[in-house]
């Protein structure tokens, strides 16, 4: 698969994730009507990636309230996200297990040498479509809050300059994919 773009149809995927001390099949199709942050990370167990998983399950409920749904991804087994998530104390969203880096290549995020996800987030609209990616390099753990903004922002479905925050001014309305 080519470089994903904003306004591309999101790849499918039908993977097994951990949540809530159960396996479960977690699919893009299930998200459908409602938005997804889809994050990818390096690996279970290490420095940074700990920092944003607690973060996003910090910060769950407003991620609901924008009518998200949050899946984190990495190419762990299921058994090391089970082990993972309970030393973590819980997790509120899925986290994703791409043993097979099926995933992390659809998505384009996988460093082939390594064998592990670069740190990438994916935010896609209810109809499946990317709206939203940011790809960098491993050593630099992302904001959730930014990513939050960005998710609020997108669903103004309107012109947000730089730092804009929610009740602030937006420009006209935009064409959307």
């Amino acid at each position: 698969m080519g470089l994903l773009r904003i306004g591309d149809n999101a790849p499918d995927f039908n993977v097994d994730g951990f949540f809530q001390g159960k396996v479960t099949k977690c699919s893009l199709a299930s998200c459908k009507g409602k938005w997804l942050v889809l994050f990818f990370y390096p690996a279970d167990f290490t420095f940074i990636c700990p920092t944003e998983v607690t973060g996003f399950s910090k910060m769950a409920k407003a991620f609901a309230d924008e009518a998200a749904m949050i899946f984190g991804a990495s190419v762990d087994s299921i058994e090391s996200h089970r082990s993972w998530a309970e030393e973590l104390g819980g997790l509120e969203y899925p986290l994703l297990s791409d043993e097979n880096k099926t995933l992390s290549r659809d998505y384009g995020v996988l460093d082939e040498k390594e064998g592990v996800a670069l740190r990438a987030t994916f935010i896609i609209n209810p109809a499946g479509i990317i709206y939203y990616q940011v790809v960098s390099h491993v050593n630099v753990g992302r904001s959730v809050e930014e990513t939050l903004r960005v998710l609020k922002a997108l669903r103004t479905e309107r012109l947000c300059p730089s730092d804009w925050q929610p009740g602030e001014p937006t420009g006209d309305l935009i064409l959307k994919y």
